[in-house]
């Protein structure tokens, strides 16, 4: 009874924020959340950049969560339950130094509040972006960027004007110097020609911006990054193709050794004709070494392809569509020189749910 009032109370507190919604006139103005960019601006990390400071000999250690995709009804009974104990329970275990969300976070008002709640209770700093559905069954997008940027521990930003929300940099930092960049990618939702979206031109250009304004400030020396989006580049499918081996079911000789999980779906990154050379891109620079995508809920293979890991994070939670098999989160493990490592976590959902699994 006492934890059904709880939810009740929470239900109707919630309730109000969508009844009277926050929106950009009662917010001053959604302008006033972006900041205008061009490519002759100055890079500073001090005025584009959020700063965090790893510990001197102990890992940065980055657990990320995608998908939790709830409604409202769902957010408040055994599917919200199941969420939150999946996640409460790698976040005691790991204690990681940031939390990341890859989109898809919930797509309903209600739902996105009480996740944010929930996420923000841990007082970890998190950092999520955008999937294709969060801007469905909401007030408005905004709204829901709005609710993120002003959570206590939250550290998301809008980013530059007219690239969509939620494009913004975080620097791990030792001793003051950025070993480690995490670059917080809107991949939008629908392309205007047919199929998923991704990134846009102008980002694609303001990432180029960024790598090379943090390589001069660290001395001419590029820093290593890694880049976190909802929906995966199209060499997501190119290094499935030739990495799996579907006749034996195992990954060929000479990614065998680098890669792991597995996808049981199609990945549904965007139409060829939609390419849009990011991933040729973060070649050319020589930053990124890892890319991690949510979007594909039953995918988690990580390939090492052409250089750059390209990773799906574990889906979290039975919502929209899962896999029991696929069920947990996924951590970017930061070394003081700026490597990275990989890696999946698996929660039994035997062990964190109250019903039955189905």
């Amino acid at each position: 009874m006492i934890a059904f009032l709880k939810a009740a109370v929470a239900f109707f507190t919630s309730l109000i924020v969508i009844l009277f919604p926050i929106s950009p006139a009662t917010a001053g103005g959604e302008d006033k959340f972006f900041y205008d960019w061009n490519e002759s601006l100055a890079y500073s990390s001090d005025e584009y950049a959020i700063s965090l400071e790893k510990t001197p000999g102990k890992d940065f250690v980055v657990l990320n969560f995608t998908d939790v995709q709830l409604r409202d009804i769902e957010s408040y009974g055994a599917e919200g339950e199941f969420a939150e104990k999946t996640m409460d329970k790698l976040i005691t275990e790991i204690q990681p130094d940031l939390i990341t969300m890859t989109g898809d976070n919930a797509w309903a008002p209600l739902a996105y509040l009480k996740l944010i709640k929930f996420i923000d209770s841990y007082n970890i700093p998190w950092a999520a972006v955008m999937g294709n559905h969060d801007g469905q069954g909401l007030v408005s997008e905004f709204w829901a960027a709005y609710h993120m940027s002003e959570a206590k521990n939250c550290l998301f930003q809008c980013g530059p004007k007219d690239m969509g929300y939620g494009n913004y940099i975080i620097n791990i930092t030792e001793n003051g110097k950025t070993i480690h960049t995490l670059f917080m990618l809107d991949t939008h939702s629908s392309a205007a020609t047919g199929g998923y979206d991704h990134l846009w031109d102008n980002q694609i250009s303001w990432y180029k911006w960024a790598v090379k304004g943090i390589a001069a400030e660290n001395g001419g020396e590029v820093v290593q990054s890694s880049a976190f989006m909802h929906i995966p580049t199209n060499e997501y499918k190119d290094a499935w193709a030739v990495a799996w081996n579907a006749d034996a079911g195992e990954y060929n000789p000479e990614y065998a050794d680098t890669a792991f999980g597995e996808n049981t779906e199609d990945v549904c990154s965007p139409r060829d004709d939609n390419r849009n050379g990011f991933f040729d891109v973060c070649k050319e620079l020589g930053s990124t070494k890892d890319m991690i995508a949510g979007h594909d809920h039953i995918n988690c293979s990580s390939i090492l392809y052409k250089g750059i890991r390209l990773s799906y994070g574990m889906k979290t939670g039975d919502g929209c569509y899962w896999t029991p098999e696929m069920n947990g989160g996924s951590t970017l493990t930061i070394a003081s020189n700026g490597t990275t490592s990989f890696e999946h976590h698996y929660v039994d959902p035997a062990t964190v749910s109250s019903s039955p699994v189905c």
